[in-house]
């Protein structure tokens, strides 16, 4: 293993870790030595990824918690700190987009999609940030996308908002942040293939979507968690305020 992707001293809270991309992150970490803390709506889901995990050898727990309740939030991170003592790695990667038209969008599920996908990562990073100024640093990473801040999907004008706001609050972040050594940094997933993607469509249209990808197939999880491990490491210690596009190259051809 390179000596950079070694977090065997790191401890990382990875939000949205019970499945899909979230599951692929939180195993990445997990087999290069990292402690990892699962926090996710899906608690049960969650509990047998870790104790899966544990079962080999690996450090990880979790807990029940959902992202829209900002005092909850605040305790997860307090919780760490209370058991742990530290947190380096932070990673919001819990999401919520129902596929629904633009007129049918109401009240609440506007407020749910901005709360769990964008101000949950506000209160994350307020809530671990005297932990990064008391240990020189620390590295926040979030699951963007594509949609809203390059491209467009039906039914996910809500998602696409909020994920056009979470790169706002990378790059301001970032530069805020900077003086105490905290970088800032997202990954854009394209289409990947997950549990979630099944809501976006059927078979037929998976496969439409997966005929215009120029590499010439969906992402898997491990793409995604790829690029975190990268974002976290020392290889990308001078990296902040960024998003890596994640897309298999669908994002470049022109339409037509």
């Amino acid at each position: 293993m390179h000596e950079a992707l070694d977090f065997s001293a790191k401890t990382v809270l990875v939000t949205g870790g019970a499945q899909g991309i979230g599951r692929a992150i939180v195993e990445a970490f997990a087999w290069r030595g990292a402690r990892v803390m699962i926090a996710d709506l899906r608690v049960t889901q969650a509990q047998a990824l870790a104790a899966e995990l544990t079962a080999h050898a690996c450090r990880v727990e979790a807990t029940g918690v959902d992202m829209a309740d900002a005092a909850a939030v605040f305790e997860l991170v307090g919780e760490i700190e209370r058991r742990w003592g530290r947190l380096d790695i932070l990673v919001h990667n819990a999401g919520y987009f129902p596929l629904t038209a633009f007129a049918q969008i109401t009240p609440s599920m506007l407020e749910r999609t901005l709360a769990v996908n964008l101000s949950a990562l506000f209160w994350l990073t307020q809530a671990a940030l005297p932990m990064f100024q008391r240990q020189g640093g620390g590295c926040v990473l979030v699951t963007s996308s594509v949609t809203g801040p390059r491209v467009a999907y039906p039914g996910l004008s809500h998602y696409a908002a909020s994920k056009a706001g979470v790169n706002g609050f990378i790059r301001n972040a970032a530069l805020e942040l900077a003086t105490y050594q905290v970088r800032v940094n997202g990954v854009e997933p394209g289409m990947i293939a997950t549990p979630a993607m099944d809501n976006l469509g059927d078979a037929q249209v998976n496969a439409d979507i997966t005929g215009r990808v120029p590499l010439g197939r969906l992402g898997a999880p491990q793409d995604i968690a790829g690029a975190m491990l990268f974002l976290a490491s020392d290889l990308a210690a001078y990296i902040t305020g960024q998003t890596l596009v994640v897309d298999g190259g669908s994002t470049l051809p022109e339409v037509k």
